[in-house]
């Protein structure tokens, strides 16, 4: 199996991805582009420089079936060395398509009362960040509300919209389009518009 290329400037490319992706979680709707980064298979860009950016040997993963390809998983141990999660209550990083369903994220963990921290961090590959049911998002990070209009699988807008874990429990998604990204932390009040 060939080796694909990661970032062309590892330290740089993966600092401001962060900075990035961190300004995607701290303003919740707010869609940044991760320019310049690779795309392995079945992987967008902006999921690969996330999995570049956030995923260690210290974060057991999942991927979904139609993104585990043995290249893909190949360049993952190779670049970031992230195993693969043993069960899902191990899971910290999870890679899904808009196949995604209910039983899916209801497996995953959601941290505890004591370790909210523990609660998976979501990426979620989507036809398109626009054109699908207007959401109107509030909470920390967005001064009144913003609207946004992401292509959702159901189950994801089920999900996102009831809330079933109370908070500070829950998942953190990383919803990527292409090299475009946009995040829905735990802490964000969905409601469809």
């Amino acid at each position: 199996m060939s080796l694909l290329t990661g970032f062309d400037q590892p330290i740089e490319q993966s600092q401001h991805s962060f900075r990035l992706i961190l300004k995607a979680l701290s303003e919740p709707g707010h869609c940044v582009t991760l320019q310049g980064g690779p795309a392995w298979g079945a992987l967008n860009a902006a999921s690969t420089a996330a999995l570049l950016t956030l995923a260690d040997q210290e974060t057991p993963l999942q991927l979904c079936e139609a993104l585990k390809s043995e290249q893909v998983l190949t360049n993952i141990r190779f670049h970031s060395g992230a195993p693969l999660a043993a069960n899902a209550q191990e899971v910290g990083f999870a890679l899904f398509d808009a196949q995604l369903q209910a039983a899916d994220l209801q497996a995953l963990p959601h941290g505890s009362e004591i370790s909210p921290e523990f609660g998976a961090t979501v990426v979620v590959q989507l036809a398109g960040l626009e054109q699908g049911a207007a959401l109107r998002l509030s909470g920390p990070g967005i001064e009144h509300q913003r609207v946004i209009s992401p292509q959702l699988p159901p189950a994801l807008l089920d999900y996102l919209i009831t809330r079933p874990q109370r908070f500070p429990l829950g998942l953190d998604f990383l919803l990527t389009c292409g090299d475009r990204l946009l995040a829905i932390p735990r802490t964000t009040r969905v409601e469809v518009c």
